[in-house]
């Protein structure tokens, strides 16, 4: 239910783009993602930082891509997300000797501290090479190519947290005592 949720704004985007275009496109992405703010907070009774920050670029980026009738603005939007994630995680880490990861999900994972660093330089990694393949596709590709990539290009992140869990996996302390038989 929860990737449903996730995912559905950028499944009504691509739909309203293959029916009408880019514009129409922006709009149905703004008020789903509006919707589905209101969903997880019905939900949770809060919302996550993630939640609030794509709100925001996406209301943003898509009022620009309307008024301006320029659609360059809701193209660039997700290399603004991924790059700021990355340049945050970054600073925190190296910066202010802070894992906002680990302070993130510490709560759910017991992971060794250095494990904890790599999935964050992972994380940064992982956020720098989405912003520049966007980047990429939102200026040298058309906007039809750009529209395939953000539907298709979700593979991206599915293989990125398959390989994380993987990694995680190796490091998770087994709590319980394993009985012999």
């Amino acid at each position: 239910m929860r990737l449903l949720i996730d995912f559905f704004p950028i499944l009504l985007f691509f739909a309203a783009y293959k029916m009408q275009g880019i514009y129409l496109a922006t709009g149905v992405l703004m008020a789903a993602t509006v919707a589905q703010c209101g969903i997880v907070y019905a939900i949770d009774r809060k919302l996550q930082n993630i939640h609030k920050i794509t709100l925001v670029l996406v209301l943003v980026f898509g009022v620009l891509t309307l008024v301006l009738q320029d659609e360059r603005f809701i193209k660039w939007k997700p290399t603004v997300l991924y790059a700021g994630m990355a340049v945050v995680l970054g600073a925190a880490l190296w910066g202010w000797k802070k894992n906002f990861l680990q302070m993130l999900l510490g709560s759910q994972l017991t992971l060794p501290q250095p494990v904890w660093a790599r999935l964050t330089v992972a994380w940064i990694g992982y956020f720098l090479f989405m912003a520049a393949i966007n980047a990429w596709f939102a200026a040298y590709q058309t906007t039809e190519q750009w529209v395939n990539f953000k539907l298709w290009g979700y593979i991206f992140p599915v293989l990125f947290i398959v390989a994380q869990g993987l990694y995680i996996a190796r490091h998770i302390k087994d709590d319980e005592p394993r009985s012999e038989t």
